[in-house]
């Protein structure tokens, strides 16, 4: 006599993500019919700095194009992160709730450490400095959540088992960082050596340690 045995049909729904997926391409689609020739500059910020050069108003921080493309780059890093704590088998590929945690966390994390930067430039009269500095970090974090956005998708559909594209992206986003502080520190010479102490004590307190102890609570935890 055979016996049949059954097996547990998984069902992955990954249809939480999918509309995130399409909302993101949907605001990048918007910006590009309402922004048309700020959003064919900003897309240049690979290889080309007009961008900042043109829109340098820190009112642009809150501009509607500046928050929208935030939007996506909480998106799209969140998903990367995701991937990769999947990767490791930290949580699964299709678990919404671990997203959310995640997708909170930075958003927490970026609004606190902006907050702090406020308080800490108002206590050292760098206002002007720090809101310059901040509007080109986030230009060109942006960017890069904007490119990731299209691998996250392919990446996320058809999972690629290999540590390293991971690695590859990681290295890819630390470069990155390291020429736009570069960028920053060409840009604002003058007023960096004029306030030599506070930049390196900025740069140590805001910009190291924040992501040290992110680092070393994700890895303990």
């Amino acid at each position: 006599m055979n016996i049949i045995q059954l097996s547990e049909r998984i069902i992955v729904n990954k249809d939480w993500a999918t509309l995130l997926f399409v909302m993101a391409i949907a605001v990048v689609a918007l910006n590009k019919t309402i922004f048309s020739i700020r959003f064919n500059e900003f897309i240049k910020l690979g290889y080309s700095d007009k961008y900042n050069k043109v829109y340098k108003d820190t009112n642009n921080l809150l501009s509607w194009f500046t928050i929208s493309m935030f939007v996506i780059q909480l998106i799209s890093f969140s998903f990367f992160i995701l991937l990769l704590l999947s990767y490791f088998n930290y949580t699964k590929v299709d678990n919404y709730i671990t997203y959310i945690q995640i997708i909170t966390f930075l958003f927490v994390f970026i609004l606190s450490k902006f907050l702090i930067e406020k308080i800490i430039a108002t206590v050292i009269n760098s206002e002007s400095l720090v809101d310059k500095f901040n509007l080109i970090k986030v230009n060109y974090r942006a960017f890069l959540g904007f490119v990731l956005l299209p691998i996250n998708i392919v990446m996320y559909y058809n999972f690629w088992p290999i540590k390293e594209v991971f690695f590859i992206i990681l290295s890819v986003f630390l470069l990155y960082n390291l020429f736009t502080y570069y960028f920053l520190v060409k840009t604002f010479q003058k007023m960096i050596l004029s306030k030599l102490f506070y930049f390196i004590l900025y740069l140590c307190a805001l910009e190291i340690v924040p992501y040290y102890f992110m680092y070393y609570w994700v890895t303990k935890n």
